[in-house]
């Protein structure tokens, strides 16, 4: 199934989670030679996938096989800025809001982390509800605005950079982070070490196998240039079991953002319309308006075993 690799900085990977190597292609890539990491992999990055997305025979784990080597894709997430996202944080505080009412009722106010914070919008609400927080985010530029306008310090780099002591936090969290990195089961067992014993661990990921996603198929909102697995509830669970997690709850997760922004992100998909409606909100002063939508994504708690 493997051709030879030219690139240097493209690589063939094994399944994630059984570590085998044979798969199903369920989306053949188109070969992208415009654009540089740095602009492909930010918080922002809502490029339509042109990679070529495979299905694992042995344990249907989705992933992009081949991809671009784990140096060049962190390397890529540290640099730049992301104006765009950052114009979104009302929005991000409300989901956030609703999200620890919810996380309140499995675990009371401790040491969270929440890795891949960006500008540290969930660790300002949390911190305001009385946890103590801490947050890593690989692009510098983000932890400089969370320092700036939330003044929360925000770590740079990735969780392996940091050797926190085990059993250190009561809560871990990954909002919108598992389906972006190279070793989804390294970052789960590192996270498993950090957690208390019958600590929590919250994930939010994108669902591949959500209705929604299965009536737009190849034009699933989801389906982005930045993303590199594509998790189901049924492989989520079987990663979580490798890594010792016990899931609590599984659900579908809302999340809030403006009007004008979820517009500008549709523009790759209908451009025209996209366009209009954005005119349309423009003038009727709608743009700033907070709507909660769903499109696949999934809320996970899970406990330490």
């Amino acid at each position: 199934m493997q051709k030879d690799i030219k690139d240097n900085n493209i690589e063939f990977v094994p399944c994630n989670l059984c570590g085998a190597n044979i798969y199903q292609i369920v989306y053949e890539g188109i070969p992208d030679e415009k654009g540089s990491p740095i602009d492909k992999y930010k918080s922002s990055g809502n490029k339509i996938s042109q990679d070529r997305i495979v299905k694992c025979e042995k344990c249907n784990l989705v992933y992009v096989n081949p991809r671009l080597k784990p140096g060049v894709i962190v390397k890529g997430y540290s640099e730049g800025s992301d104006e765009v996202f950052v114009s979104q944080v009302n929005g991000r505080e409300i989901t956030f809001n609703k999200s620890l009412n919810f996380i309140e009722k499995f675990s009371k106010p401790g040491k969270i982390l929440d890795i891949g914070t960006a500008g540290g919008s969930f660790l300002y609400v949390a911190k305001k509800r009385g946890w103590e927080v801490y947050g890593i985010e690989p692009n510098k530029w983000l932890c400089n605005w969370g320092k700036e306008n939330y003044g929360i310090d925000i770590k740079p780099g990735t969780i392996f950079d940091y050797k926190y002591p085990n059993d250190f936090f009561d809560v871990v969290t990954l909002w919108d982070v598992l389906e972006h990195v190279p070793d989804p089961k390294k970052v789960l067992d590192e996270c498993n070490r950090i957690l208390r014993s019958g600590g929590l661990l919250v994930v939010n990921y994108p669902d591949i196998d959500s209705l929604v996603a299965r009536i737009m198929k190849k034009k699933w909102v989801f389906l982005l240039s930045v993303h590199l697995f594509y998790f189901t509830p049924d492989t989520i669970s079987k990663i979580l079991s490798k890594t010792e997690f016990k899931i609590v709850k599984i659900k579908k997760h809302f999340q809030t953002l403006s009007l004008g922004y979820i517009l500008f992100r549709m523009e790759p998909y209908i451009k025209s319309l996209s366009h209009i409606a954005e005119n349309v909100a423009s003038a009727l002063k709608l743009s700033n308006i907070q709507i909660p939508y769903w499109m696949g994504q999934t809320l996970v708690l899970a406990r330490k075993k």
